[in-house]
């Protein structure tokens, strides 16, 4: 028992220091952005440097062709000064610039900063020195409309009507009398995803070879929210493998360069995903690029289309930027509703998170349903935890023996444990019983843990008295200081160490958890606190029983 107690003494230490180093972790410094240098509209494509953000790369014939690498076009400066066009649905607002009828900036109506800052989350746009911004265009022939290139707003309603459920927003750009490229967003009411459209008339003498590209541009950030890890960065998914995760520095390592059918690529942070979804039917070619050690990009290329005189052509992608609600995400595109990352333990968090769910539109409040899941989770654990307490109340029963037996044998090792292993035999006691029961519950109380962590639907719910977030740490530290006062009732429980210094640092880890979970999620906490109190009441009963029967 006292080797499985040392076990579980390294692992509860083990933990702490990770979550020590997921405190200090560093941040990138912030500095102060480098003015940009614009230069005229190169001749010849091929020619430019490399400092440019627009894609040159040939897109893909057929599946399978290898594209060459990401070139680069410097950007076209205007006739005049772009604009700045305010859309709004019910969940959105968007900021388009004329320069590029590119999205400046993409706010989520529903979803504020904090409590006590009502503004809506940025999703997309600049923030200090970073950045996160959706950026789209054409090339192929020379002096296509690029993300650099001024358009034209077309005259129309700019917010969703209140009599309708979709509204359209058109850019116009053309070039003389031989091309008009008509760029419309089409959003809808209740709805994230945006539609985009290009609608190519080539009114000139010659036919041109163009194609679209649709790409990410964003800082690199750190996955650490104080001491929680959640995942920020690239996301990818193809037929052969449906969600795939690329950090700053996988994708420094090796950047994506795939050609795929029924393909998506995206950028998620916790709680809300940004996503590019082209039609699936045809290959695109998608990518990754490093622009400098704190920013890089991530898109797709269409396949070259050709455009004859007189002809007109529509090229057409989706864009999905919100919260990631999985009953939105599984119809968008396929393996998109796996940004609610789960992590290995996927079978066993979505179960609970049906359960959860499920709870929530009975009862309508979610910390009440973090308090009945975790009671029926202690539920279907109840016999596997009624062995692990009873082996541990029969240790408590001997634990004056053990003593005796130490005190007897002295530093002898070998002889104590021989001891030991006769009293356990005497006994009938066996000294892994306590654990192994636990230790199976542990997989799905990660699970939940996840759960609990990544459903978008939790933050800022309110629960009650002074919880009115549970996806923010207790205000006043009431859950974590209850954890604390639980888990050493627990401890008082238990059988103590036979090490005298074993029980010293034991009695300190209910104070360094509450520190730690002082910063977690109320509502993760919320769950411990209810988890441990359960376990107490079980756990005392059990231990009495078989204190009487002695």
């Amino acid at each position: 028992m006292d080797r499985i107690q040392s076990f579980l003494l390294i692992t509860l230490v083990f933990l702490a220091l990770l979550l020590w180093q997921a405190w200090e972790s560093d941040y990138p410094q912030t500095t102060q952005p480098e003015s940009l240098e614009i230069s005229q509209t190169p001749t010849n494509p091929s020619t430019v440097g490399s400092s440019s953000e627009v894609p040159n790369i040939k897109p893909p014939a057929v599946l399978g062709e290898t594209p060459s690498l990401p070139k680069n076009l410097s950007p076209t400066i205007g006739a005049k000064s772009a604009s700045e066009i305010l859309v709004e649905t019910d969940v959105l607002e968007i900021i388009i610039n004329e320069k590029g009828a590119s999205i400046e900036k993409l706010s989520l109506k529903d979803y504020p900063i904090t409590l006590n800052k009502p503004q809506p989350l940025v999703l997309l746009g600049k923030r200090g020195t970073k950045e996160f911004v959706y950026q789209g265009g054409l090339f192929g022939r020379e002096g296509m409309p690029t993300h650099h290139s001024n358009f034209e707003v077309v005259q129309g309603p700019l917010k969703l009507l209140d009599n309708s459920d979709v509204l359209e927003v058109a850019f116009v750009w053309r070039e003389n009398d031989n091309i008009k490229v008509t760029k419309r967003y089409r959003l809808f009411r209740g709805s994230y995803q945006i539609e985009v459209e290009y609608k190519i008339d080539n009114m000139g003498l010659e036919s041109f070879d163009v194609h679209h590209y649709e790409q990410l541009k964003r800082s690199k950030e750190s996955s650490y929210n104080g001491l929680v890890y959640t995942y920020t960065g690239a996301i990818f998914s193809t037929p052969d493998s449906r969600f795939e995760k690329f950090d700053f520095d996988d994708l420094e390592e090796k950047p994506l360069d795939v050609t795929s059918t029924e393909a998506w690529i995206g950028n998620m942070q916790h709680y809300f995903v940004a996503a590019l979804v082209p039609p699936p039917e045809n290959p695109y070619k998608y990518y990754s690029k490093i622009l400098d050690q704190n920013t890089y990009t991530v898109g797709f290329v269409s396949p070259e289309n050709t455009i004859n005189p007189g002809e007109t052509i529509v090229l057409k992608t989706k864009i999905y930027a919100g919260p990631k609600k999985q009953s939105i995400l599984k119809h968008l595109a396929p393996g998109l509703d796996l940004s609610v990352d789960y992590g290995m333990l996927w079978f066993l968090a979505k179960p609970l998170f049906i359960v959860l769910q499920g709870i929530n539109s009975v009862i309508g409040n979610w910390g009440w349903a973090i308090v009945l899941l975790t009671v029926f989770i202690k539920l279907l654990f109840y016999p596997l935890s009624a062995a692990g307490y009873r082996s541990m109340a029969k240790l408590r029963t001997v634990h004056p023996k053990m003593i005796a037996l130490k005190e007897r044998h002295g530093d002898d090792k070998a002889q104590l444990n021989q001891a030991m292993m006769k009293l356990y035999k005497d006994e009938k006691i066996n000294p892994l019983g306590g654990c192994f029961p636990i230790l199976i519950q542990i997989p799905v109380f990660i699970a939940l843990y996840w759960v609990l962590l990544e459903t978008v639907e939790i933050r800022q719910a309110p629960f009650i008295f002074w919880i009115n977030d549970l996806s923010s740490k207790d205000p006043f530290f009431v859950l974590p200081l209850l954890m604390g006062i639980s888990m050493w009732v627990q401890q008082k429980l238990n059988p103590a160490p036979v090490d005298p210094v074993q029980a010293k640092v034991m009695q300190f880890l209910p104070i360094i958890f509450t520190v730690f979970f002082a910063f977690f999620p109320s509502g993760l906490v919320l769950y411990w606190v209810v988890n441990n109190v359960l376990s107490i009441a079980q756990q005392w009963r059990i231990t009495s029983q078989i204190e009487k029967a002695q």
